[in-house]
Parts: C-alpha cells; structure tokens; sequence
C-alpha cells in the first residue's frame, strides 16, 4: 500500500478528490423518496440509490407493508437481498415448492441469497410490517415463478421499492 493510501489522501489522476462533495452523504429518515412503483396496500421509499447518493453497487430503502399480504412465488436473479425487520413479523418462505418456513420480528436480519425461490409474508393479519431492504445491486429484477405457494397470495404483493 502507498504511503498516499495509508494516510488517506485518494486521488484520481493525479487531482485530490472533492471529499465534501464525493464522500459521506446523510439521508434523513424523514426525506425518504416515496417518488417510486407503488402499490395499493404498502408504501415504498428510497433512500440510498444512484439518484440520490451517488451509490453504484448497493441499493437501501425502507418498505411498509400492510396486514395480511403475501407474495407469489419468485426470486430476484444474480442479486443478493437483507431485510431488516424494524416492526411487524415477517415470514419467508423459500425452496423449490416453498417448503422451508422461518419468521423474523423486530431487530432480526434476512439474508437471501441469489435465485432462492421466496416467498414473502406479513405474518400478521392486524399490524403492518416495516422493513429496511439493501440489495447488491440497483436493477429491478423480479422472476415471477410458477409454483405453487403453500400460503396462496392474498392482500398485495410485496415488492421492494427497486422492483416495478
């Protein structure tokens, strides 16, 4: 490692880098970006994306969904997914006929892997489930799947806010 490295001081081609301008970058919980895909039955917002923080690898927003939804049956291609439970029990389903079941409450972390058919469930049928979702990356892919879920879809399907 240089000695430049070590001590911090990044440069590209020679030119220091506008750190106020290229580094940290707050998002307030109150300024989320509801301006995307919504949904009737959840509410979605942005927080960390290309647009408004300059990010190129990762993806963050929060998702709010009502009481009693579940989804179809689907994965989410190359890309890696963690949901942070914040209220609410979610419960996810996953395998090639939906046959392993977990929930998570408050305070627990998901971790799913690429191409892992899911399913997503609020686990209640009287409180919303709020969620903070990161992704790998910043393309919406969704690969609906044709399997028959052991809990049929029922109240909205719950989509993160990258996903149309």
């Amino acid at each position: 490692m240089s000695d430049d490295h070590q001590k911090g001081d990044a440069r590209t081609h020679d030119h220091p880098v506008d750190w106020r301008e290229h580094g940290v970058k707050i998002i307030p919980g109150d300024s989320l970006d509801p301006n995307t895909a919504q949904t009737p039955g959840m509410n979605r917002a942005a927080a960390i994306n290309r647009a408004r923080a300059g990010a190129e690898k990762i993806w963050a927003g929060t998702v709010v969904i009502h009481a009693n939804a579940k989804t179809g049956a689907h994965h989410h291609g190359d890309l890696e997914s963690i949901i942070y439970v914040v209220k609410g029990r979610a419960r996810m389903r996953w395998g090639e006929r939906l046959e392993y079941v977990a929930e998570a409450g408050p305070g627990d972390f998901i971790f799913v892997p690429p191409y892992v058919p899911h399913q997503e469930i609020n686990a209640s049928t009287d409180e919303a489930l709020e969620c903070v979702l990161v992704r790998s990356g910043q393309e919406p892919v969704v690969v609906n799947l044709d399997i028959e879920p052991v809990e049929k879809p029922e109240g909205v399907l719950w989509k993160d806010p990258i996903h149309r």
